[in-house]
């Protein structure tokens, strides 16, 4: 599991930071990509990547200002061209549907691959045996939402050398075994997959929010949390700016951090005031407050170590 910035500037495009996409990559976990935001640009920043446009699975759109949807056509489109093929899911706030329908309309794109779209209200938004994923509202001018997801706790290490003492021979049992389901052999013997598999592994948890003040719901999305991608549009000591434009500090995101227990906080959605060299000043505000802080830069990607 790991997470790819794609872009991690705010409000318009900057020479140093394209506008807001991350890639969450659940190539182990799923095959898949998950999209968060399609910022204006979003398709060519993958072009110097190795994401496949093709493994995209799922979009989740935090709402609906230009910085975080305007790449979304285009790339939908040159999905097609580039041959994909599986369905494609986008979640997002009310008005994303007719967003999609008259781009793809106006501009006459046909689509060579199923889109399913999904406007969402706060609460469970998906859940499948892997993945649950919440959504909640932030404090933004328009309706923002914060994403959590929970990857579910996953079954614990085969014991192979036990079921072989058992009598059980590799192949299709240790399959069964492994994801949980209770095997009957031909002498009678009820193998129980607990009695043959490890401690389980603990999900991941990453909370991945929108643009937004600093509110309770994002400390709620982000409790426990893994990682945590706050927004930090402006630096410390401009709090009434930021909530005069309905952003967060850098500690203000920190304090979120804080508060929730996450593990690690990453900044993003820098806005282009700040250069490369005030950037690790931005992070050491932050960690004034929370110490395992980091800063987003595109084409920066973070692992999220299995538990």
């Amino acid at each position: 599991m790991d997470i790819f910035f794609l872009g991690t500037g705010a409000g318009i495009p900057a020479k140093l930071r394209n506008v807001t996409s991350i890639a969450l990559k659940l190539l182990e976990e799923r095959g898949s990509i998950w999209l968060f935001d399609t910022g204006e640009a979003t398709q060519h920043q993958i072009l110097h990547t190795s994401i496949k446009p093709r493994r995209i699975e799922k979009i989740f759109i935090t709402h609906l200002h230009g910085d975080h949807i305007y790449g979304l056509p285009g790339l939908l489109a040159s999905r097609s061209f580039q041959g994909g093929e599986s369905e494609v899911t986008i979640y997002g706030p009310k008005g994303l549907k007719e967003y999609i329908t008259i781009s793809l309309s106006v501009s006459q794109t046909y689509l060579k691959y199923p889109l399913k779209i999904v406007e969402i209200a706060e609460g469970v938004i998906f859940e499948d045996e892997q993945f649950i994923v919440e959504a909640r509202l932030l404090d933004h001018g328009i309706p923002s939402y914060g994403y959590r997801i929970v990857e579910k706790d996953r079954p614990g290490t085969l014991l192979a050398d036990k079921l072989v003492e058992a009598g059980v021979q590799p192949g299709p049992i240790f399959r069964k075994i492994k994801v949980g389901e209770t095997v009957t052999l031909e002498d009678g013997t009820v193998i129980v997959p607990s009695d043959f598999l490890g401690p389980a592994q603990k999900g991941r948890i990453i909370t991945i929010l929108g643009d937004t003040r600093y509110c309770e719901n994002a400390i709620s999305l982000a409790r426990d949390s893994d990682l945590l991608i706050h927004e930090a549009t402006f630096s410390k000591g401009e709090e009434k700016l930021a909530f005069d434009y309905f952003h967060s500090t850098t500690h203000q995101a920190a304090e979120v951090a804080n508060l929730a227990g996450s593990k690690q906080l990453c900044l993003t959605h820098i806005s282009s005031r700040y250069d490369r060299q005030a950037w690790q000043e931005l992070v050491m505000e932050a960690q004034e407050i929370f110490a395992n802080t980091d800063i987003a830069e595109d084409f920066k990607e973070i692992n999220i170590p299995s538990k």
